[in-house]
C-alpha cells in the first residue's frame, strides 16, 4: 500500500521518505540538546507506534519514553510491553488518584491538570518527536511541523514529522510494513487513552467505564476524598453544592463534555 501524494503544485510526495527526511535534517540540533538526540514519546497508540518506527527507519539517535498515568487500559500496557520492549517508562511522581484529591475536582476538557502532570512532562531540554497530526482536531489544525515549548522552565523542541498525515496514511503505514498495533484498535476504538479521559465526551466516557469497571469505582473513591477535602477547607459552598459526594461528583462529570474537541494527545 502506497503512502504517496499527488498535489497541484508540489508534484509527488513520498510522505515515508519525507518523514524521514524531516528527522534526519534536524538529528543536528536534537544532537546539541542532548548526547542521546531526539526523544520519542511513545504512547502506545498507532501515531505513535509510526514515529517509533520512522525514527528506527531514519537511522537519527534517539531514545522512546513512555508515560504511564496510572489510568491506562491494561491492553495497551501488555502491548508496549510486548511490542516496544526498548521504550523507557517513565513513571509520574503522583496518581490520577492523588492529584483528584488535591485539585478538589475531575479533570475536564476545559480544565485538563492532569495532562501536565502525568502526561506531558517528559523531554526537558531534549528535541522531542511526537505523533501530532493537523487531521485529529481543529485545535491541531494550527499546529506546526517544529515548534519550541518553554512553558514551566521545561525548554524543549517539538518535531510533528507526520504532521500532515491522514489517518489513512497512517493506518497505510502499518499495513505496509505490518506493524503491530494495540488490540483495542480492533474493538471500536478509534483514540487510545486514559480510562475517562473527558476529552472523549460522555459517551466514550460512559464507553471506558463499560469496559473497565473497576475504573469507574476508583473514580467514584477519589471524587469522595476529594468532596471532603472541600468540606474541610470550607470550599463546599457556592455553584459547587451539589458536590455532595463522590457519586454526585461522578454524575456531574459524565455530563460534562469538551470544549474544543482534541482528544488525547497522543493517538
Amino acid at each position: 500500500m502506497a503512502l504517496i501524494r499527488r498535489d497541484l503544485f508540489s508534484g509527488t510526495t513520498d510522505l515515508v521518505d519525507q518523514a524521514i527526511e524531516r528527522l534526519k535534517f534536524y538529528e543536528g540540533l536534537a544532537l546539541q540538546m542532548h548526547p542521546d538526540g531526539f526523544y520519542v514519546a511513545d504512547s502506545g497508540g498507532k501515531d505513535s507506534s509510526v514515529i517509533v518506527d520512522l525514527a528506527k527507519r531514519a537511522g537519527v539517535k534517539h531514545t522512546c519514553h513512555f508515560h504511564p498515568t496510572t489510568v491506562d487500559p491494561p491492553e495497551l500496557l501488555r502491548f508496549l510491553r510486548k511490542h516496544h520492549p526498548d521504550t523507557i517508562w517513565d513513571k509520574p511522581k503522583t496518581t490520577m488518584w492523588k492529584l483528584i484529591e488535591k485539585k478538589m475536582m475531575p479533570p475536564t476538557g476545559l480544565i485538563r491538570y492532569c495532562c501536565g502532570y502525568l502526561k506531558e512532562g517528559g523531554g526537558r531540554g531534549r528535541f522531542v518527536v511526537l505523533g501530532v497530526r493537523w487531521e485529529e482536531s481543529s485545535r491541531r489544525s494550527a499546529r506546526r511541523m517544529v515548534e519550541s515549548c518553554f512553558e514551566r522552565e521545561k525548554h524543549r523542541r517539538l518535531i510533528n514529522p507526520i504532521i500532515d498525515w491522514t489517518g489513512k496514511d497512517v493506518w497505510a503505514y502499518h499495513a505496509k510494513y505490518n506493524l503491530p498495533y494495540c488490540e483495542l484498535y480492533d474493538q471500536c476504538f478509534t483514540r487510545i487513552g486514559c480510562i475517562g479521559c473527558p476529552c472523549a465526551g460522555p459517551k466514550g466516557m460512559a464507553k471506558d467505564f463499560e469496559r473497565w469497571p473497576r475504573y469507574k469505582e476508583r473514580y467514584i473513591k477519589a471524587f469522595q476524598r476529594a468532596v471532603e477535602r472541600r468540606r474541610d477547607e470550607g470550599k463546599h459552598s457556592g455553584p459547587m453544592t451539589m458536590w455532595t459526594d463522590g457519586q454526585a461528583m461522578f454524575d456531574w462529570w459524565m455530563r460534562q463534555t469538551p470544549k474544543d474537541g482534541d482528544g488525547p494527545l497522543f493517538g
